[in-house]
């Protein structure tokens, strides 16, 4: 039986194979062509549909998912390829609601608002990143946050970048600890949390201004 599957499949190979040589060249050219055009197409209408999410299941997040969005991540370009960030993922409930509950005993008025569930804009996961002190990966954290936010969108994810967490667990004495569990080196920073979940809502599209765009001809 196994022999007879094996004759099979060859023999399904070299139809493949004869169907594909003896067809003319201009005809493979052209499914190429369309095949590019169809990726390109993915691709261009990911960017166009990315939207900040603020609103989110309860539904987790698969790691398989948010690995490939850290791959992602760190694929994206840096300069000299020094690839200067560092990454922590949270996913641990616990870690959130506890921070929450500091957040919201600070701003009860925040933590009180229509359906509040965390600080972090209801995210059921976080992506800390993290880059050198001196600034010099400032840029190379804006193309690595890209990459992870399209990836989350290519998936059927919801994603929000925020800064305004940042600035409470560095400001704020309680979140020392956490801030230590995330074990970020001494010479980084935090600069943004990416939240990342399946969306509760469905944004539309807000106003871009064109005008900042000048074609030098």
């Amino acid at each position: 039986m196994k022999s007879l599957s094996l004759s099979l499949l060859a023999a399904g190979l070299l139809a493949v194979g004869i169907s594909s040589c003896t067809r003319p060249m201009e005809s493979r050219e052209g499914d190429m062509l369309a095949s590019e055009q169809s990726d390109s197409a993915i691709v261009v209408n990911t960017i166009l549909e990315r939207r900040s999410i603020r609103a989110y299941k309860d539904t987790p997040v698969e790691r398989q998912k948010l690995e490939t969005i850290v791959n992602c991540g760190i694929n994206a370009p840096s300069g000299m390829n020094q690839q200067p960030w560092e990454v922590r993922v949270v996913q641990d409930s616990a870690f959130i609601a506890e921070l929450t509950e500091i957040f919201a005993a600070k701003n009860p008025e925040r933590a009180q608002g229509e359906g509040f569930k965390n600080m972090f804009r209801n995210a059921p996961a976080l992506i800390f990143i993290a880059t050198p002190r001196d600034g010099k990966g400032l840029v190379d954290c804006g193309l690595i946050t890209e990459n992870m936010v399209l990836a989350a969108t290519a998936m059927g994810l919801g994603t929000c970048i925020q800064g305004g967490p940042i600035a409470f667990l560095k400001d704020t004495p309680d979140c020392n600890p956490y801030l230590q569990r995330l074990e970020i080196s001494a010479d980084y920073e935090l600069q943004l949390v990416i939240g990342v979940g399946y969306a509760d809502e469905a944004p539309e599209a807000k106003p871009r201004d064109a005008s900042k765009v000048k074609w030098i001809e």
